[in-house]
């Protein structure tokens, strides 16, 4: 292992990798080192002009070399938009012919328009002085421009915003893109116009709604003023509807990680309904001043530590897998077709995943009873086997045979099969093979996105998760967001209309779009939280301890 001191003076640690970053004052591409230090994972950078930058990466360093063990890289595209030769990373993005995934998740940005206006959020228009709306054949075309990825074309798509639900054409958009061809279809919503219109629950999901991808910061009002009192409203509407839900939290140091452990129980309680909670450490976008990064800055090992630790143990640290751990069944499934399969082959470091199943009131991860590491080791062996030409039938009669040396039957929840439902998965791979998982199960994700403090050229190169464009790029999440001024806002600046030529356009005021609370909802109580106005006897852990202090 080469010391860092010897390229880099500044920083002191052991030199994981080098990748390439950009300056978070003036964009310049620099190098950029990750270290280990005192059992933490950091990025060092240094910019000729402004100086050293150093910023945790990965708050645990026997976590990181753990995930990068399931490291996988996909093939990227045949058909790329844009040259890396001709440019250098994260300039040009298109995507370009360096890029390593294909298209695992779409978002199309359907207006910058919002009833909120909370301080962390990426944009929003009153901010940026236009308004930014693709219309429905706009957005036919970047549908399209995804469907034409080569070899491995995506076909899940989130509408987000912004607040979407403020078109008055949604209806119309959702119906569209399935008429393209896109499978899954989710709504990314802070849930308030769904919460007070139970029609448009019953409306966004006969058009082609899969799922619901709501804003949920907290289970009591300090933590989640932007949508604590409609949360319970919308979970009923969407009971009514069939309208899945995955709650999206973003957690912030100082602000609610104390409150993780009690989100997650929520959605377990509420698991007829919701079908996921996927946790978003808080991208640090814009200039940040050190102090304050410190403060709220949060790792996916940080919350998933703060997890074990507020559910007593009951989802461990040991129960979490990167995203490419996945990447066994794509390889087996592809093996068996003999045609190119989706693929989840982001960075190791960007996500991580695990399924909770119930048990009475007790929460039971997928590692209680299954042995998920031998699984992924046998599927690959598998693979490798009719990669290098054995009969595939006799190959998949053995896996349909033994998969239930991995599954300890008598630690399985009762009422799932677990192993027909992965024998289905596998042989059958298709849309409600996985659904079926789904609904017996809680999908727990963990998605960090970057900010210009820990940028990483490796990481953007794997990103799945990308935005589609009216100038028909597609672009990696961390680059769109992340340096707005070469990306997000020079597209919806050139796309959009200013704020005052939309108002008049349309007789209407940016402003009346604010969300203002009716004041019979808006009651504030210290004791109050969601799990006691959804009648749910059980008590936030977070709550006590606050009482207790």
């Amino acid at each position: 292992m080469v010391l860092v001191q010897e390229t880099q003076p500044q920083i002191s640690g052991r030199v994981l990798r080098q990748t390439r970053s950009i300056c978070p004052e003036c964009n310049r591409v620099i190098d950029a080192y990750i270290f280990e230090r005192e059992g933490k994972v950091y990025m060092g950078k240094t910019c000729p002009r402004h100086g050293y930058f150093e910023e945790l990466y990965f708050g645990s360093y026997e976590m990181y070399e753990r995930f990068a063990s399931y490291a996988r890289d996909g093939r990227g595209l045949q058909n790329p938009r844009t040259y890396e030769r001709t440019i250098t990373c994260p300039a040009g993005c298109g995507l370009c012919s360096n890029h390593l995934s294909h298209t695992a998740l779409a978002n199309i940005v359907l207006t910058n328009r919002c009833d909120l206006n909370c301080w962390y959020c990426f944009f929003y228009a009153e901010k940026a002085g236009y308004i930014y709306e693709p219309t429905v054949d706009q957005i036919r075309q970047m549908v399209r421009n995804m469907l034409n990825e080569k070899p491995i074309r995506g076909v899940a798509v989130q509408l987000t915003g912004g607040e979407p639900t403020l078109r008055e054409d949604l209806l119309d958009i959702i119906r569209a893109i399935r008429e393209e061809g896109v499978t899954h279809v989710q709504l990314n919503t802070d849930g308030v116009n769904l919460s007070r219109k139970p029609e448009l629950c019953r409306q966004v999901r006969e058009a082609g709604v899969n799922t619901l991808y709501v804003s949920f910061d907290g289970v009591t009002p300090k933590t989640n003023p932007k949508n604590y009192w409609e949360i319970p409203g919308l979970l009923e509407n969407c009971r009514k509807a069939g309208l899945g839900i995955v709650l999206v939290p973003t957690v912030i140091n100082t602000v609610n990680d104390h409150e993780v452990g009690d989100m997650l129980r929520f959605a377990f309680y509420n698991m007829d309904i919701v079908r996921g909670i996927n946790y978003q450490p808080v991208s640090l976008v814009g200039r940040v001043p050190k102090h304050e990064r410190e403060r709220f800055r949060i790792t996916i090992p940080d919350v998933i530590a703060r997890i074990e630790e507020q559910t007593n143990g009951e989802v461990r640290q040991e129960d979490w897998f990167p995203v490419p751990a996945a990447m066994p069944f794509s390889r087996f499934v592809e093996a068996w077709t003999g045609e190119p399969k989706y693929e989840l082959t982001t960075h190791f470091a960007c996500g991580a995943a695990t399924y909770i199943f119930r048990d009475g009131n007790r929460m039971v991860p997928i590692t209680r009873f299954v042995d998920v590491d031998g699984l992924l080791k046998f599927l690959d062996e598998k693979a490798e086997k009719i990669e290098n030409g054995e009969n595939k039938y006799k190959v998949g009669l053995s896996v349909a045979l033994n998969l239930h040396r991995f599954i300890d039957r008598s630690k399985m929840p009762s009422g799932i099969n677990l192993t027909q439902m992965l024998i289905n998965i596998i042989v059958k791979h298709d849309y409600s093979s996985l659904g079926d998982l789904q609904m017996k199960s809680l999908f727990v994700g963990m998605m960090h996105f970057q900010d210009k403090y820990n940028h990483d050229e490796e990481r953007i190169r794997r990103c799945d998760i990308h935005y589609l464009t009216p100038d028909n790029r597609i672009i990696p999440f961390c680059t769109f967001n992340v340096i707005p001024e070469w990306y997000r806002d020079r597209i919806q600046r050139k796309y959009g209309i200013p704020i005052e030529e939309w108002e008049k356009r349309t007789g209407r005021k940016l402003r009346n779009d604010y969300y203002v609370r009716p004041s019979a909802l808006y009651h504030y109580d210290d004791g109050e939280n969601l799990f006691r106005r959804m009648g749910i006897q059980y008590t936030p852990r977070s709550l006590a301890q606050e009482n207790k202090q």
